[in-house]
C-alpha cells in the first residue's frame, strides 16, 4: 500500500530534526528530498570512520554560510575542503571588511560608479575586495618568500592565509581549517583575485611557481586511505567534479550529498545527480546518497542545524 500523505504539524513548535522528520512524512514536492538529504547529512557527519569532503563554490563564502561551512570545519565533521578561488578571495576580505546587503534590481552602471561590486542580492565595497585582498596577499607572499619557499600548492597557499588571519576570526573558514589541519584544496587556483596575486608577486620573482600535484596526492592520500568516503556538494562546477573525480578510484562514494539550483538536462557537470555518477564509478551503486533542488544559502543552515541535533 502506498504511503498517506500526512499533515504538517507547526503548532507545537518542533525542533529543526523534528521538523524535517515531518517533511518526509508531508510528502511535498522537494520537502521529502530535504528529509532524505537531512538523513543522508546526519549519517555522513556521524560516522567517525567517514572520510568527508565538503566541495561548494566561493559565492557561498560571500554569504552567511561561510559560517556553516566553516563550523563543520571547525568541530571536526570535514577532513577536506575542496572549493574555486573565490573562496580564499571572500574569506579573507570578510576577516577584515564587512560585506553588505543589497537587492537583485540595484542599478549596476551606479554601482560601477560608486566602486561597488553586485554579487547577486550583496553588495560589496571595492576596497573591502580587491584592495584589502591586494594588501593582505603581497604581505603573505614577501613572507613566503622570505622563508624561501619557491613552489606553492594550492593548499599550501590557503594554508598560510589561514595562518594569518587572527585566530578570533571564528567565522573564517581558512582560519579554522588551518586550526584544525584540514587541508583546502583549489584546482582552479588562478582563477580569483589571490591567484591573480600570486601573479602579480611573480612578475618580480620569477622562480615562484605553482605546485598543483601535490594538491592531488593530498587528495589520492585521502582517497585511497579511507575506510569510507562521503562527500556533501553545494553547487557544482569544478570543485564538484574534482571531488567525485577522485572518488571514483577508490570504488566511488559510500555516501553523498548534493544540493543544487541547476538542471540536468543541459547535460552539464553542476546539474548531474548523484545517480548519473553511479555509471561512471564515482558514486556506489550501494551508497546512501540524494540530490536536493534549492538554494544551499536557504537550505543548507536549516539541513545542518537538523542534522547536527539527530546526531548530538
Amino acid at each position: 500500500m502506498p504511503r498517506r500523505v500526512e499533515d504538517i504539524r507547526v503548532d507545537d513548535a518542533p525542533g529543526l530534526d523534528e521538523l524535517v522528520r515531518r517533511l518526509e512524512g508531508g510528502g511535498g514536492f522537494s520537502a521529502k528530498e530535504v528529509a532524505r538529504g537531512v538523513d543522508v547529512l546526519a549519517r555522513i557527519l556521524g560516522d567517525d570512520e567517514m572520510t568527508v569532503f565538503l566541495s561548494f563554490p566561493a559565492d557561498l563564502v560571500a554569504t552567511g554560510t561561510r559560517g556553516v561551512l566553516a563550523t563543520l570545519v571547525r568541530d571536526g565533521y570535514v577532513d577536506a575542503v575542496v572549493t574555486t578561488c573565490g573562496t580564499l578571495d571572500h574569506d579573507l576580505a570578510r576577516a577584515y571588511r564587512p560585506y553588505y546587503h543589497g537587492e537583485w534590481n540595484l542599478d549596476d552602471a551606479a554601482l560601477h560608479r560608486r566602486h561597488l561590486y553586485r554579487l547577486g542580492n550583496l553588495v560589496i565595497p571595492e576596497a573591502n575586495y580587491g584592495r584589502i585582498i591586494e594588501q593582505k596577499m603581497q604581505r603573505i607572499l614577501r613572507a613566503l618568500w622570505a622563508r624561501g619557499i619557491r613552489s606553492l600548492s594550492s593548499r599550501a597557499l590557503a594554508e598560510a592565509i589561514g595562518a594569518s588571519l587572527p585566530a578570533s576570526a571564528r567565522s573564517s573558514l581558512l582560519r579554522a581549517a588551518f586550526d584544525r589541519k584540514v587541508p583546502v584544496v583549489v584546482p582552479g587556483i588562478t582563477d580569483g583575485a589571490v591567484g591573480s596575486q600570486v601573479w602579480l608577486f611573480w612578475q618580480n620573482h620569477k622562480q615562484l611557481s605553482f605546485d598543483l600535484l601535490s594538491d592531488e596526492q593530498v587528495l589520492s592520500d585521502l582517497v585511497y586511505e579511507a575506510p569510507r568516503a562521503g562527500a556533501i556538494v553545494l553547487g557544482g562546477g569544478i570543485s564538484k567534479h574534482h571531488t567525485i573525480w577522485w572518488n571514483q578510484f577508490r570504488g566511488g562514494l559510500d555516501a553523498a550529498l548534493y544540493v543544487t539550483t541547476a538542471v540536468e538536462w543541459d547535460g552539464s557537470l553542476s546539474g548531474a545527480r548523484t545517480r548519473e555518477a553511479i555509471s561512471w564509478g564515482k558514486v556506489k551503486p550501494t551508497a546512501r546518497h540524494v540530490t536536493v533542488d534549492g538554494d544551499a544559502t536557504v537550505l543548507f543552515p536549516l539541513m545542518v542545524g537538523a542534522a547536527l541535533e539527530r546526531i548530538r
